[in-house]
């Protein structure tokens, strides 16, 4: 489809002779096809008395010297001294008879283009505001626009822009297109708070917005944006890190769904361990576990194991099994590795780890007390053992004393 056009070779001369007789032109009419938004004139040889026929959906502007002057709406109009008003000002035309002088004319296609396509030729790169992974990202879609001000469209396209060709004038606001969505998604999911892999559930509203923020840009080429739509924003499903994304938020899922926090989530993976386990504390842990599938579990059942938690810590002291398993502690942290919890462990085997390559400072760890997940980089407890301290050198020894 062609959006620009200026070499047609159509024209006709006063003695109606063809292209080639070089007499002046006594009628000027648009000869270009329905897609272009830009057509000009081939002929500058023109004549007061000559005939300018606009089309409905178009407009005429007369040029000279590099300026836009007078423009003519859609109609039949005769070309005279008095409605080339600003022309007359640069050429002093005299009134009356068909006297020539030469000028460029303009015809605008002001009709709405649709179904004009943009999209991504190299993947956005999106950092995951709740993960914090870079994630690439494509989009794609499509937009129609409309001349809303022909004059600063060709005061801008033609006067700033100098191009020729509808390559060069796609290509110019395709890459405009490209920025703005990436701006408008980048501060989207920041604000408010979106994972990259939730992007594509939010399509409808960044298209609105997109279609805002574009529209401020190409107001100042005249140019109106009557449709914006974005069809896909889509990510490699099988991005690494999209999948560990993928998996925090599964998890995150079932426990909402299975309607307790993490934290009691945890504590109940100890207990059902401890119940497992022989002795007597085993044994009144294993009821404890029947009668929560019997009430359900909740605050309720958390009270109540409490509490036998405690009778049995005061009555049983003596009575301990040593193969019971104890709670985690404050500084036992799970990880999320290869996509999968593993622990509590303890910040000595959490050293081991980093030494084998298997705890990264990307990896995703949680503790006690810890509302989300988090990287292991920025957690206090777990930075200083990527960059342990190096103890200070040990003194030299004094210089031997020399014996008299």
């Amino acid at each position: 489809m062609g959006l620009f056009n200026k070499n047609r070779t159509d024209g006709q001369t006063s003695d109606g002779a063809d292209n080639s007789r070089k007499g002046v032109i006594d009628r000027i009419k648009y000869d270009g096809s329905a897609d272009e938004l830009i057509w000009k004139f081939p002929y500058d040889n023109l004549s007061i008395g000559a005939q300018l026929i606009v089309n409905q959906s178009q407009e005429a502007i007369f040029y000279k010297g590099g300026k836009a002057l007078d423009t003519f709406g859609p109609g039949t109009h005769t070309i005279s001294a008095s409605n080339i008003p600003l022309l007359q000002k640069v050429v002093n035309l005299p009134f009356g008879g068909k006297t020539p002088f030469t000028a460029e004319v303009w015809f605008i296609n002001k009709t709405v283009k649709r179904d004009l396509k943009w999209g991504t030729k190299t993947p956005m790169k999106l950092r995951d505001p709740l993960f914090g992974f870079i994630i690439p990202v494509r989009a794609y879609g499509e937009y129609g626009i409309q001349i809303s001000d022909a004059r600063n469209f060709m005061t801008q396209i033609i006067g700033t822009l100098h191009l020729a060709d509808t390559q060069t004038i796609q290509k110019h606001f395709t890459s405009l297109i490209i920025t703005k969505v990436t701006s408008v998604i980048s501060k989207f999911i920041v604000q408010q708070k979106v994972s990259v892999v939730d992007i594509p559930a939010q399509i409808d509203e960044l298209s609105k917005i997109c279609k805002e923020r574009i529209s401020e840009e190409f107001d100042k080429f005249g140019i109106l944006i009557t449709n914006f739509y974005t069809e896909s924003i889509n990510y490699p499903e099988d991005h690494p890190q999209v999948e560990q994304i993928n998996q925090a938020q599964a998890n995150k899922l079932q426990r909402e769904i299975e309607g307790f926090t993490y934290q009691q989530e945890r504590s109940f993976d100890v207990m059902d361990s401890a119940a497992q386990n022989e002795g007597s504390a085993g044994s009144v842990m294993g009821a404890g576990m029947g009668m929560g599938m019997g009430f359900g579990i909740g605050g309720a059942m958390g009270g109540q194991m409490g509490n036998m938690g405690g009778q049995l810590n005061t009555g049983q002291q003596q009575e301990n099994s040593p193969q019971a398993t104890p709670p985690p502690t404050p500084s036992a942290f799970f990880v999320l590795l290869n996509n999968k919890q593993e622990g509590p462990f303890n910040i000595e085997q959490l050293k081991s780890f980093i030494q084998e390559g298997k705890l990264l400072k990307d990896t995703l760890m949680w503790k006690q007390g810890m509302g989300e997940w988090d990287k292991a980089e920025n957690l206090n407890d777990i930075q200083e053992l990527f960059n342990p301290s190096t103890p200070p050198p040990p003194s030299p020894p004094p210089p031997p004393q020399s014996q008299p």
